[in-house]
């Protein structure tokens, strides 16, 4: 699927793959499982590929779609063959499910079961749930669509200028077409890029008899369309295609730019949160690591799809032998690790982390066999360093940034493999972690400005700053020198992405600057909305005027105005203004820390496993309320608040705490310190 999607991509009518390896299925899976039957049953037999079936070691003969088993213990194999696609297996029995029971081995011999445990090399086991839910067999899966109609048309001669009123993304479908000829479609995202036929992103040119719908789907908010030979369009709509997924998480609050902000951020990841998460709908539509590590803590607070999330790490990863840090980049390999470390904190599913975990053990592998004397990870042949799209910046020998992803990636490793039960190497990860961190300090901190240098050739920038922050690494002192030196100070070099927004933002509402960063969010993305955008973008610099905002990698269209990483106020404000986040995986435990950082009032849902937390919060009373799991509710109040529903702890200056328990909402009046 992950091989499908991202070999969609055209540029002018070209086709544009990816530029990393793509690795493919394994075509011979064997299938095994034990099973009783406490009666006769019949089973029905669906696979994707040709198939043979054995039951109690003998061979069934042809392929058949029905067995009868008889009452008692049987083994059942089947070896299912498919160039195709995946080979996918449902039986539809009485007796069993497809479920973690079954073992599979791709023909080298060694049987795994859906743990894991022994190695990667899982095949697919199609669960009749799917089949149930999707309607039809894996390979066939798609996307769903709904048609909408244009909002407005501007008809010149022999050409329509549709507007849909707002980014989108699906099939053009054209109407009443009349004679025969070429028609041309101009896809943008702004209406000028739709209107520049020679510089435009994307394009077709197709021949049409009669009404037509598109082949390929395209991003757009302007269709420039042109007929050419006789032929005539009377008008167009559109076939919107989108992932099904649930929005869980909500937020409201006194500030309604915000709450536009809040929506457009909403969309704009929900665009972006197809078959996998990508970066963007326009370009690239890849599964880029960076981007998707973003969209999986958004997705946390909107959405809560774990499958989203584990299709996505999944497809990133590819198959071993690695060779090459995943898309090519050194730092995306360290986030794919972020994102299965987080992925544990939010959702708790251990058998997912003992699923990749071998995965995980050969990528660090490859990544520890490219350290320099110094046990330090540098730039080699074949790799890329990217950080941030950033004028001038530096990205020769050894980079803190890296270092520290690095450092926060062994911590990773020691983690999952004591879920994965390799206690051996849990305990060497966890060792060298330390090391490493203490390393950190000694060889990139930097006494005199209170800062780590930006690399072992010196200077001071933000990126592994403010990582050190929200990582903890600091000590108060530290951090308080960090946020006035570095991220308070105009002299080190501004971040223009919303790409490194996310993080900078999130150093600040870790620092509890939660006012400063609501401005700083009112001001850069409700600076995208005054210049009418409906959907944030990759890039933006109010110091840019005119056509020339949209401009971007040397082509004057080249900017994506529908960018993952431009959603991050869901995560911002879902995290550190209404304040929940686990403390234990999986939201066992769980922190609500409410911060107006000048609103008046605000609410909003978050998404866990076991149900929403709803929360209110104005400057005189807070409510919280769960379905179920326990948390604690931590706030400042300037006299003694009281709760009814609860017992309320004084915890230093202003601060007070109320345990929270699943099914109960509590209402606490305070008199906010704000």
């Amino acid at each position: 699927m992950g091989n499908k999607m991202q070999n969609r991509r055209t540029e002018r009518g070209t086709f544009f793959p990816p530029f990393w390896r793509l690795d493919n299925h394994y075509v011979l899976v064997d299938f095994r499982r034990e099973v009783e039957c406490l009666s006769d049953d019949d089973v029905e037999v669906l696979t994707e590929g040709k198939y043979n079936c054995k039951v109690d070691g003998k061979m069934a003969s042809g392929a058949p779609g029905m067995l009868h088993l008889a009452r008692g213990k049987h083994v059942l194999e089947l070896k299912v063959y498919n160039q195709d696609s995946p080979p996918a297996l449902s039986m539809r029995s009485r007796s069993f499910a497809a479920d973690s029971g079954w073992m599979v081995t791709f023909e080298d011999k060694e049987w795994i079961d859906a743990s894991g445990k022994a190695s990667d090399k899982s095949g697919t086991v199609w669960l009749p749930a799917e089949v149930s839910r999707f309607g039809v067999p894996p390979s066939q899966w798609r996307l769903s669509v709904e048609p909408r109609p244009a909002m407005s048309v501007v008809r010149g001669a022999g050409s329509l200028l549709v507007d849909f009123g707002k980014e989108s993304f699906g099939y053009v479908r054209l109407h009443g077409v009349k004679g025969r000829g070429r028609v041309s479609l101009f896809y943008g995202e702004s209406k000028e890029e739709a209107l520049s036929v020679d510089s435009c992103e994307v394009l077709d040119k197709i021949d049409v008899l009669g009404d037509t719908v598109l082949e390929g789907s395209r991003a757009f908010r302007y269709v420039n369309i042109r007929c050419e030979g006789g032929v005539r369009v009377d008008s167009a709509s559109m076939l919107f295609e989108y992932l099904p997924v649930a929005q869980r998480g909500s937020f409201r609050c006194s500030d309604q730019e915000i709450n536009k902000i809040w929506d457009v951020s909403a969309y704009t990841l929900h665009l972006n949160t197809r078959e996998f998460f990508i970066d963007g709908i326009k370009r690239d539509r890849w599964i880029w690591s960076g981007d998707a590590y973003q969209s999986y803590l958004m997705n946390y607070y909107l959405y809560f799809d774990s499958a989203s999330v584990t299709r996505t790490l999944w497809a990133l990863r590819g198959k071993d032998p690695v060779t090459s840090h995943i898309n090519t980049i050194m730092d995306y390999s360290f986030y794919w690790f972020l994102g299965i470390y987080d992925y544990y904190q939010y959702t708790g599913d251990a058998s997912y982390i003992r699923l990749s975990y071998p995965r995980m053990v050969s990528l660090m592998n490859f990544i520890r066999g490219r350290r320099n004397k110094n046990g330090w990870l540098e730039g080699l042949p074949g790799d890329w360093l990217f950080i941030d799209w950033a004028d001038g910046l530096s990205k020769k020998g050894e980079v803190s940034f890296e270092q520290l992803l690095y450092v926060r990636s062994l911590e990773t490793m020691a983690l999952c493999a004591g879920l994965a039960g390799d206690g051996d190497a849990s305990q060497k990860y966890g060792e060298e972690a330390g090391e490493m961190k203490k390393k950190l300090f000694t060889d990139f901190w930097d006494e005199k400005r209170k800062a780590f240098r930006h690399s072992s050739l010196g200077g001071v920038t933000r990126y592994s700053n403010m990582f050190g922050i929200f990582f903890g690494y600091f000590d108060a002192q530290q951090q308080d020198a960090v946020k006035r030196g570095v991220l308070l100070n105009d002299s080190v070099q501004k971040i223009t992405t919303p790409y490194m927004r996310f993080y900078e933002l999130e150093a600040l509402c870790a620092t509890g600057d939660q006012g400063r960063v609501l401005k700083e969010m009112k001001d850069y993305w409700g600076g995208m909305l005054s210049l009418g955008a409906t959907s944030f973008w990759e890039q933006y610099d109010p110091g840019v005027k005119g056509v020339q905002r949209y401009a971007m990698y040397g082509r004057p269209f080249g900017k994506s105005l529908c960018h993952a990483w431009g959603a991050s106020p869901i995560y911002l404000l879902g995290k550190y203004y209404l304040g929940v986040r686990p403390l234990e995986p999986g939201y066992q435990r769980y922190e609500v820390r409410p911060v107006l950082g000048g609103m008046q009032w605000m609410e909003g849902d978050v998404p866990t496993p076991h149900g929403n937390v709803r929360v209110y919060c104005s400057r005189k009373e807070i409510r919280v309320g769960s379905v179920s799991g326990n948390g604690v509710l931590r706030f400042n109040s300037r006299s003694k608040p009281v709760c009814k529903e609860g017992v309320i702890r004084e915890v230093g200056k202003n601060g007070y705490e109320v345990d929270l328990e699943g099914g109960k909402e509590y209402t606490v009046k305070y008199v906010a310190t704000e």
